[in-house]
């Protein structure tokens, strides 16, 4: 068994807040009422779903809670979002722009709408994964509905420029919506300055509990409701609201508000010091995405390690103690190489050997060296079993991170590129 235990795959769950937890209890118990009943049970609980609108509109700086709307999670608030605004605005047209590295919930999405006669166009990424917003505004045709852009990439860590494609599209006069799954409580939100007429997002990834999506939606954003039934969140999603999770994810919103100066502060050190960790202690490793500063989220850490799957490092950094994802929590279990690493250029082999990493407000220092430590000697071991880097060994095959040119002694290549690590690290 491991000695120790670090969770770094916060972007599929967080443990949920202590405070959060103490306020959610009595919603289960007590005030178990129906929000739809009538009677003082009911209107108890109406009264906690007010004010958690209240929390979520203020984290994002909506205009007003009334432009809050619960779902079971950040997947139906996508899908809401998407195939909602589309069947408000077909008799408009049919032409939906998304970016080529959007959440499979979306992706999927648009596939269902597809076979009902819509049509959409993918911008392309660069090797970063950021968007050009000129590249959105050429793929505008007068049948263009909706553009649709996730705010931070799952993935990498990408951070998009939301509020530039915000103006394009109001200019257009066309319906924004943008999926804040990845970035809600980690990186800042402002709807207004945004320019967007929806945005999703869940409160378990900041601290929340569990089963309750947000999907932000002003009064600019026609909306359709997909879930048919009573006339709940003002018609346009049926279906008793999940009180205790949002009770508790409205307060872990508050407390994301209010701390989150602090925890970006914490998790961008620890980002720093885990990238440049490993970049000096594990050969032929690249960090995908931006390098740390304004355009990728604080929290995520995505790498490729050369010669080696990421489904064995994620293997036996669990055993170690060490918990990773080798993808999105939605995909993973296929195995499949990520869209998004084959979007931005991303050698297959390499794509293959990617693992994410997603940093939390309690990870610390030592986890962090701890973490360097145990991955170079995973590295090393995995390789030592590689019959690719038995090939690299013997010149017969070259790298992509760091090419030497076939038959070029490995032993002297090698020596060149520790040279330069540490020509790198005296002059940070």
């Amino acid at each position: 068994m491991a000695s120790r235990t670090v969770f770094l795959d916060h972007l599929s769950a967080t443990p949920v807040d202590p405070r959060v937890f103490d306020a959610m209890k009595p919603y289960f118990t007590e005030v178990f009422g129906n929000p739809s009943s009538l009677h003082r049970y009911g209107l108890q609980v109406r009264d906690a779903l007010s004010k958690a609108r209240e929390q979520f509109a203020f984290l994002i700086n909506a205009e007003s809670p009334e432009e809050i709307l619960f779902t079971s999670g950040g997947t139906e608030a996508n899908n809401l979002a998407i195939k909602g605004i589309a069947y408000a605005n077909q008799r408009k047209g049919n032409h939906i722009i998304i970016a080529e590295t959007e959440h499979p919930s979306i992706l999927e999405s648009i596939a269902f709408l597809e076979k009902q006669g819509f049509t959409h166009s993918k911008v392309r990424v660069d090797k970063l994964g950021i968007l050009n917003p000129d590249d959105v505004r050429n793929a505008i045709t007068d049948k263009t509905i909706l553009i649709a852009v996730h705010h931070v990439n799952h993935d990498i860590g990408s951070i998009q420029p939301i509020a530039e494609i915000g103006k394009i599209a109001n200019e257009k006069g066309i319906a924004f919506f943008s999926d804040a799954t990845a970035s809600a409580g980690w990186v800042p939100i402002d709807v207004r300055a945004m320019g967007v007429n929806a945005l999703s997002f869940a409160p378990h990834r900041f601290y929340g509990p569990k089963g309750v999506g947000v999907l932000y939606r002003n009064r600019k954003a026609r909306l359709v409701s997909i879930i048919h039934g009573g006339v709940q969140e003002n018609g346009r999603r049926a279906g008793t609201e999940n009180v205790p999770a949002i009770v508790g994810g409205g307060l872990a919103a508050e407390l994301a508000r209010k701390e989150m100066p602090q925890r970006i502060e914490h998790v961008q050190k620890l980002q720093k010091r885990l990238m440049d960790g490993l970049s000096t202690k594990v050969p032929y490793l690249k960090i995908n995405g931006p390098p740390c500063g304004p355009h990728r989220s604080p929290s995520n850490v995505s790498l490729a390690t050369e010669f080696i799957e990421g489904e064995g490092q994620l293997l036996l950094l669990d055993h170690h103690g060490v918990c990773v994802a080798s993808g999105g929590s939605c995909v993973s279990k296929s195995l499949k190489v990520s869209h998004v690493l084959s979007a931005i250029g991303l050698d297959h082999a390499l794509a293959q050997g990617s693992i994410i990493m997603t940093l939390g407000k309690d990870n610390t220092e030592s986890d962090m060296d701890y973490v360097v430590e145990t991955m170079a000697k995973i590295v090393e071991k995995l390789r030592t079993m590689s019959p690719m880097w038995d090939e690299f060994q013997q010149g017969k095959i070259d790298s992509t991170i760091a090419p030497r040119g076939i038959g070029k002694s490995f032993t002297e290549h090698a020596a060149a590129v520790s040279g330069h690590r540490e020509e790198r690290s005296t002059t940070r």
